[in-house]
């Protein structure tokens, strides 16, 4: 028996549009991810804390202000100091394709832009999380 996949979809920064983020955690709902949505405006430590202590697989972020470099690292570094690295963290939003590869190389698994169909999200969530949460 397996337990279901459990993901953090977060806004971080000052960025007031959410309904990208709201329209990717209904999708992964409905393909029978449990979502946890933390609304807008959070800090790197919030989302980071949220994740933790909801036991999540995945942390989501969603970034339309242009701070992805500095917001996906600050994740990642918490993370880190919280030997929490076995969340997985992906994201999307307004990033440049240039900076794609840099944020792969930092740590985070997977980034959607723009024009990304969300039955795709859900698939790569679904394909990349689930064998994290195989019961023992």
């Amino acid at each position: 028996m397996n337990t279901p996949i459990r993901v953090v979809i977060a806004k971080p920064g000052l960025d007031g549009h959410d309904r990208g983020a709201k329209v990717v955690a209904r999708a992964l709902r409905d393909a029978g991810v449990e979502v946890v949505y933390t609304g807008l405006h959070q800090t790197p430590r919030q989302i980071v804390d949220t994740a933790i202590q909801e036991d999540a697989d995945g942390i989501g972020l969603s970034v339309l202000s242009g701070a992805h470099m500095t917001l996906f690292a600050e994740v990642l570094r918490l993370l880190g100091e919280a030997d929490a690295r076995d969340i997985t963290v992906f994201g999307g939003g307004i990033i440049p394709v240039a900076d794609v590869p840099v944020l792969r190389e930092m740590g985070v698994a997977a980034v959607f832009t723009p024009g990304c169909r969300t039955p795709e999200i859900a698939d790569w969530v679904i394909q990349n999380l689930a064998p994290l949460t195989e019961a023992a």
